[in-house]
């Protein structure tokens, strides 16, 4: 039985994380994340500054989508929202007060100590309202905001009508679309014309991450579900509403009305993006949730349209087991700290996290997590995916550098690691790498090729390696836009053989 049928959408949402087992053994201190929980948003829990249990009548919620309002407080959008009779953990019964979102605004400036919420928009004193409407003309679970942004005197929130849910992590929506106000959050007219239909099931933008910049809105869109890449899509702030004046970032760049011919920017999965432009490091920053890791990570880029840099882990499973969402405070923008939202499933509330930027360097790596360090020990091969046989040595004495490294091996067959890479179409890329092999080793490579496997790019062939030895390639991305990176070797004549690696890079050259 489908583990997720008759449960409220947010199980889409958390599903899969908080059914697998969290990696790693629980610790009174934190110690694979590098973010610091600092007190309850909403919900329930300990730290809990908000009350928003006997405030608003707000027993249970998740998500948090912040962004600095019309009228300059912060907004924070909530996903499905739970009162009298909620369960005690996790979401639901429908029966408790049920709420598909609900919307809180803040003022508070110092969030050392937690973010307070003076308001909610309500209904009746103490009670959350429902704030985006479900629509009556379609099947439909729930209606979860995803992003959010103010031009001028009007706000505009991006939200996902979710037709079903099916295995975890993944779900069905009929459309994304924005709808906006122009009374600080107060009433909400959903646009029935700025929506991006989702009829065959794969359309790039249900969800969302927005950012203004000058005139401009960028728009980040991923497929429904966990497991998709990110695209980009850009618009004047003034014609938001208008899909005619939306372009979208493809392989020869900007073009109007394109979104099916879009190139990823940020290679999958990505869920529950978030993007602000950090004038601290002189980059734009996404948080996102990496579903195979169990850990929301961060990426960093030069521009909107990339590279973005490989993700680095800044919470993790072992430390919040259940967790998801990520999604940036916008008074993190101009200082050395970042502050975000941080869901979980048990109990089901929104925590405000702290990350102090200094205790993350930027590393300008493209591939994720190249030395094999950035996990629990004893964790799965991911961000990188096994063909045949292979995974992760932990402290085992055969790392070029650090502890770990990657290995396969087998006595017949193709056997790889490889991760998927997004890539500006046209320019130059050099992929580097260490690895050792078995004396039977002779039809080994290192190299990039088209996404799924897909058509060599570049490799390097090599043979028996006594000793760690570096490999390198130097390639021009093409105009697909996504690509894996990969180390494996092939048995020969039944022999067993195995090749460690280590240390591997993705540079983009001058």
């Amino acid at each position: 039985m489908d583990p997720l049928r008759g449960l409220p959408v947010v199980a889409a949402l958390c599903a899969l994380t908080a059914l697998l087992p969290a990696t790693g053994t629980a610790r009174a201190e934190t110690s694979y994340s590098v973010a610091r929980p600092v007190a309850l948003v909403a919900g329930q829990g300990d730290g809990d500054v908000n009350q928003t249990k006997t405030r608003f009548g707000v027993h249970a919620t998740d998500l948090g989508v912040m962004w600095r309002d019309s009228g300059g407080r912060v907004a924070v959008a909530f996903g499905d929202t739970y009162g009298e009779g909620w369960s005690g953990n996790g979401a639901g019964p429908e029966s408790a007060d049920w709420r598909f979102n609900t919307l809180g605004h803040s003022d508070d400036t110092d969030l050392t100590d937690g973010m307070r919420l003076d308001s909610m928009v309500t209904d009746r004193p103490g009670h959350a309202r429902q704030i985006l409407p479900g629509d009556p003309t379609v099947s439909e679970v729930t209606v979860i905001p995803t992003a959010a942004v103010s031009v001028g005197t009007r706000d505009y929130i991006h939200y996902m009508s979710v037709r079903s849910w099916g295995q975890a992590g993944t779900w069905t929506t009929n459309y994304s679309g924005l709808a906006s106000s122009d009374d600080g959050g107060q009433t909400w007219t959903k646009s029935p014309v700025a929506r991006w239909a989702n009829q065959a099931g794969g359309d790039r933008f249900q969800m969302a991450a927005m950012v203004r910049q000058g005139d401009l809105v960028y728009v980040f869109g991923t497929p429904s579900g966990r497991y998709g890449d990110a695209y980009l899509a850009r618009v004047p702030g003034s014609r938001l509403l208008e899909p005619s004046a939306y372009e979208y970032w493809t392989a020869t760049g900007w073009q109007a009305g394109a979104a099916g011919r879009t190139v990823p920017v940020v290679a999958g999965p990505v869920a529950e993006l978030s993007v602000l432009y950090s004038s601290h490091l002189r980059r734009w920053v996404a948080l996102h949730l990496d579903e195979p890791r169990t850990a929301i990570v961060m990426r960093t880029a030069p521009s909107p349209t990339g590279p973005w840099t490989g993700g680095q882990v800044v919470a993790h499973s072992a430390d919040h087991p259940g967790l998801y969402g990520g999604f940036l405070h916008p008074g993190g923008a101009d200082g050395p700290d970042l502050y975000f939202a941080m869901s979980r499933w048990s109990p089901y509330h929104v925590r405000l996290m702290r990350l102090r930027l200094a205790d993350l360097p930027v590393n300008p790596n493209l591939v994720q997590d190249g030395g094999f360090e950035d996990r629990p020990s004893g964790s799965g091969p991911a961000p990188w995916v096994v063909n045949g046989r292979g995974g992760v040595d932990y402290a085992r004495g055969n790392a070029r550098s650090g502890a770990n490294n990657g290995w396969v091996g087998n006595t017949s067959g193709w056997n790889d690691l490889h991760q998927k890479v997004a890539l500006t179409p046209g320019r130059r890329y050099r992929l580097s790498g260490w690895a050792r092999s078995s004396g039977s080793t002779g039809e080994g490579y290192f190299g990039v090729r088209g996404a799924s496997g897909r058509g060599v790019v570049a490799e390097r062939k090599f043979g028996s390696l006594p000793v760690h030895t570096r490999l390198s390639v130097d390639f021009t991305a093409g105009d697909a836009g996504e690509f894996e990176v990969f180390l494996g070797g092939w048995a020969v004549n039944n022999q067993d053989f195995w090749i460690q690696t280590d240390d591997i890079a993705l540079e983009e050259l001058p």
